[in-house]
């Protein structure tokens, strides 16, 4: 028989849980017979004595088992996905789905919304006039069979234990654990049912993990969850110490991703893209297809407006656009330096791009437009930055956030590299699976 106040003592005192205690506490937890301020003390516990790397996938197999799982096995093409720890002017997902499924794999991108400084895919991808996020399993399925993509957000029926757990953490300073966050991401990624998933984990003033050593840490983690799981699983570690493209925000994003897919758009977005692409389809075994290739010659973008159409979406449907645009200039002439990622996704926020709680609405003409990246030469007077909202009495506090997060020097500057490592499996030859 167990009780919970066994296990909180278990780990409080730093030893190991086991098999047993993890299923029943997370079973209990999610039927309501483990209450919200005993499992707290146990997500303290852990936060300050850390899990094994087999009671972090034990605990992330108890969470999957706490609800439904898609079940894709009759999918035509092999399943892949790909999900990021968050960042500012993430708009990944957008061309990288589509390109995905252009080049031959089945993507079903379970994704979730903005809080805070970092987006939400799901609040860019309903800028678009008509789509919904809101799908059923067999609705997912059938977007996967037809089109190959499909991005929503997940059904009620997954992983209900993490939903539950989530909002405690984050009334109860235990966000920071690395075993929780890790097994939060990947109990919804198993509980969707593909076959493999890539992880593009952030590292910067913009990302969740400051540092390199944290982001490995959590890179490894996550790889080491899904591997124990039967998931084949890698990680990329990216840079997010700059915005990534030139947009932060929803709708702004959505237009920057269809230029990508016109074959156009910024080449830090490009790269990404096609990186990703390339690990997916090596999990996949078609690494014999160039994504850089398919991106180029137009197939993705035809992709990306099936997979809108499919969701109700008018892909040639315009934009909202902001009612109210204001500039930031450049103080003086010399090279841009530096510019905050944390502080242009704060901007953006404030300017009511994104929402301080899971309930508030976003505003999806808002946002911040980098009209200069580091290493670009500019001159006095020039647009830095614009501002986009529909509320103008928004852009003080925009501007507050801005604030010293970018510098002009006369000095050289030197690029640093948007992929910074990676953790998991060598690369798949081509034709395996």
């Amino acid at each position: 028989m167990h009780s919970a106040i066994d296990v909180i003592r278990t780990k409080r005192d730093g030893r190991q849980l086991t098999d047993e205690q993890i299923d029943w506490v997370v079973d209990a937890y999610t039927r309501g017979e483990v209450a919200d301020e005993q499992m707290a003390a146990l997500a303290m516990a852990i936060l300050l004595r850390g899990m094994t790397a087999a009671e972090t996938a034990r605990w992330t197999a108890a969470m999957v088992a706490s609800g439904q799982t898609l079940v894709l096995d009759g999918v035509r093409w092999p399943t892949v996905d790909k999900h990021s720890t968050g960042g500012v002017g993430d708009k990944i997902t957008l061309p990288l789905t589509p390109l995905v499924a252009a080049c031959g794999a089945a993507v079903p991108q379970l994704s979730g919304r903005g809080l805070g400084h970092t987006g939400g895919t799901l609040d860019k991808l309903e800028s678009i006039p008509g789509w919904r996020a809101r799908l059923s399993a067999d609705e997912i399925r059938a977007r996967l069979d037809d089109v190959g993509a499909v991005v929503c957000a997940a059904t009620e029926g997954l992983a209900p234990a993490d939903r539950k757990l989530y909002a405690l953490r984050d009334v109860t300073g235990t966000v920071e654990s690395i075993p929780l966050i890790a097994s939060s991401i990947m109990s919804k990624k198993i509980a969707e049912g593909v076959q493999s998933l890539v992880l593009d984990v952030k590292c910067g003033s913009g990302a969740f993990m400051k540092d390199l050593d944290q982001a490995r840490r959590l890179a490894t983690t996550l790889v080491e969850i899904g591997t124990a799981n039967g998931l084949r699983t890698s990680a990329l570690i990216t840079d997010m110490s700059v915005p990534l493209g030139r947009a932060v925000g929803n709708a702004l994003e959505v237009a920057e991703a269809v230029e990508v897919l016109r074959g156009g758009g910024p080449a830090d977005v490009v790269e990404l893209t096609v990186a990703l692409a390339r690990e997916m389809l090596a999990h996949a075994g078609l690494s014999d297809v160039d994504p850089a290739e398919v991106l180029a010659d137009g197939r993705a973008f035809e992709t990306w407006c099936r997979m809108i159409a499919a969701q109700g979406g008018d892909p040639e449907a315009p934009l909202p656009v902001a009612r109210y645009v204001e500039v930031v200039t450049a103080p003086e002439t010399g090279t841009l330096t530096r510019l905050d990622a944390y502080a242009v996704g704060v901007a953006a926020w404030r300017l009511g791009a994104g929402r301080a709680r899971k309930e508030d609405a976003v505003q999806h003409a808002a946002g911040v437009l980098c009209r200069a990246k580091p290493g670009d030469q500019v001159q006095a007077g020039q647009p830095l930055l614009e501002l986009h909202t529909d509320r103008p009495d928004t852009t003080a506090g925009a501007r507050e956030a801005l604030a010293g997060a970018y510098e002009i020097s006369g000095a050289d500057w030197k690029s640093t590299p948007l992929i910074l490592d990676r953790v998991g499996a060598e690369r798949l030859p081509a034709g395996s699976s």
